[in-house]
């Protein structure tokens, strides 16, 4: 019972992990590039649940609307005024540009007065409530993320499966030359691959918010979900799951059975694990090229 309780913890913990992957992965194929700003996007859409709820006086739902729709906006604005100019530059320049986005989203946040500084909690409508099933304590909050997750990751299957824009963005990540001498908007699509992995980022912190607290550090957990993209495979959305799951699964069992310390660092052990076995992940395709 005790295993069983530290699985579902972790697995709580890892659908967190996977959604802030997601992100990774979705701009990584459009783009080619990695964000290193998705945890500070999470925070972001944090604080926007919070302060909506707060100051605005929204109900929680219509503010977790508000604040997934905006962060969406908010990608779109940042990859048409900050990323898309430096588009074709070396790979370090657009990886340094996006750790310098986050740096400056927590420092404005930082700078908040009487909130940025402070750590806040979300008052979300199922906070404290417990199920006990024959033993088995399952907190509301860890039951909400995995179900949120689970849709969330249905819907994306449903968009990239069936819906032309779905279908529109597995074709620019696959070749974005060919897919725009097939008449396809590729420049609109990457802004709207920043939107959506920047909505998907204020879900994921949304849901971490009532377990963690809100405050200007929480995107530090991005640092934990690269490598769940790394085990998943980085050019693959259900692999992000599936590595934030593991991430998570391990962390949460190392916390419990290994010596104080090891948690913090059981994910980059895995992580090494995986580029010395599979270098490219569970999910992830192999890439040739003839010489």
């Amino acid at each position: 019972m005790q295993l069983l309780q530290l699985l579902i913890g972790g697995v709580a913990q890892g659908c967190i992990y996977g959604l802030i992957a997601l992100g990774f992965v979705l701009i990584y194929k459009a783009t080619e590039t990695v964000s290193f700003a998705q945890g500070d996007l999470m925070m972001v859409g944090a604080f926007g649940g919070l302060l909506t709820m707060t100051l605005l006086g929204f109900p929680f739902w219509l503010a977790v609307l508000a604040s997934v729709l905006g962060m969406a906006a908010f990608g779109i604005v940042v990859e048409r005024l900050v990323i898309r100019p430096i588009l074709g530059q070396p790979a370090f320049s657009i990886v340094m540009l996006t750790i310098g986005v986050g740096y400056v989203l927590r420092g404005v946040i930082t700078m908040i007065p009487n909130i940025g500084t402070d750590t806040h909690s979300l008052a979300v409508p199922y906070a404290g409530e417990v199920f006990n099933l024959g033993g088995l304590v399952l907190a509301a909050e860890q039951l909400v993320v995995i179900g949120v997750t689970a849709v969330l990751c249905g819907l994306l299957f449903a968009m990239f499966r069936y819906s032309k824009l779905g279908i529109a963005m597995q074709a620019s990540s696959q070749n974005q030359l060919a897919a725009y001498y097939m008449g396809i908007p590729v420049k609109r699509l990457n802004g709207l691959v920043w939107g959506l992995a920047s909505g998907v980022a204020a879900i994921a912190g949304l849901l971490l918010a009532p377990i963690t607290f809100v405050h200007a550090n929480m995107g530090f957990i991005g640092l934990k979900a690269f490598p769940a993209a790394v085990v998943g495979g980085f050019g693959s959305l259900p692999g992000a799951i599936v590595g934030g799951l593991v991430i998570g699964i391990v962390e949460a069992l190392s916390g419990f059975y290994l010596p104080e310390g090891f948690k913090d660092i059981a994910p980059y052990i895995v992580v090494l694990l995986m580029l010395v076995l599979k270098p490219n992940g569970l999910f992830g395709e192999k890439l040739r090229k003839k010489v």
